[in-house]
Order: structure tokens, then C-alpha cells, then sequence
């Protein structure tokens, strides 16, 4: 397998999306609907792939966020390094596992802990639905889903 192949999982996420999200009230915002552009791409010899994201809402940009995932040494273990417009830095990378039907990332900081749950679908769209949880893990809110297709 080339390095792009053994990232087959990370390989359905490759390219130009457009997403209609569904962003739930929280501590950083309102909530309503959303509108996302996400281009991704494989970088460093096909061993990360770098994902743009830019959203809208009311036809302004709202969130922006830069991020890198590779995978891991083992099959079916992942890492994702997540920047974005609202000051989240990464002092490590959020690890992350392939369970057969989704890419899942566990992010922690001062701020909290997020899941990153991502859904490819057999007609090549995917779903993102982020949750957060304030109390180690116990209990998570939905932030946001948002389901995507190819542009």
C-alpha cells in the first residue's frame, strides 16, 4: 500500500466539501444554522492531510480553523492537531481511533474535552458531529452536526 492508501480512512475526507451545519447554543455562542467550506489535502508525502474550514453564519464568516491529521503507527489509530479562530492552540495532539464506520478524536484542554466524530458515507459524503463535556467525560452537549458533500 502506498501511504495515501493505508490512510483510506483519511482519504475520504480528502478534497472540496460543502456542509449545512447545525451549531447548538453553548458558552462561546448562539446557536442556529451554518454553512461550511472545507478543503483538504494530503501534504508531506501523503503521511498528513491538512484540512481548511471556513463557516458562515447569516452569510458572515464566523469559525475558521486549520487542521492536520495523520495517522498512526498501529492501524487504525490517528491524531488530529486542531487550530482555530476561537484561540484553541493544541499543547498535543486529540488521538483518535477507526472503529469500522467512524473516525473518532478525543480533544482536551483547560477548557474542556471535545469528540470529533466523522462519518463517511458509502456515497462518498461524511458527517462531523462535535461534542463537548465540562466534567471529565461523564456527561457530553452536542455543539454541532453537520453533514457534507463533495463541491
Amino acid at each position: 500500500m502506498t501511504s495515501t492508501e493505508g490512510n483510506g480512512v483519511l482519504a475520504a475526507l480528502a478534497g472540496e466539501w460543502l456542509g449545512e451545519e447545525q451549531i447548538a447554543t453553548t458558552r462561546w455562542g448562539e446557536g442556529g444554522p451554518a454553512t461550511a467550506k472545507v478543503s483538504a489535502r494530503f501534504e508531506l508525502g501523503g503521511k498528513a492531510l491538512l484540512q481548511d474550514y471556513r463557516e458562515e453564519r447569516d452569510g458572515k464568516p464566523s469559525l475558521q480553523a486549520h487542521a492536520i491529521f495523520v495517522a498512526g503507527a498501529e492501524p487504525g489509530e490517528y491524531a488530529l492537531y486542531w487550530f482555530d479562530s476561537y484561540g484553541f492552540t493544541p499543547s498535543h495532539p486529540a488521538l483518535g481511533h477507526w472503529d469500522g464506520t467512524q473516525l473518532v478524536f478525543l480533544r482536551t484542554s483547560s477548557r474542556g474535552q471535545t469528540r470529533h466524530i466523522y462519518r463517511p458515507s458509502e456515497e462518498g459524503d461524511y458527517q462531523l458531529t462535535l461534542e463537548s463535556s465540562f466534567d471529565g467525560g461523564v456527561h457530553w452537549e452536542r455543539v454541532m452536526h453537520g453533514e457534507y458533500r463533495r463541491a
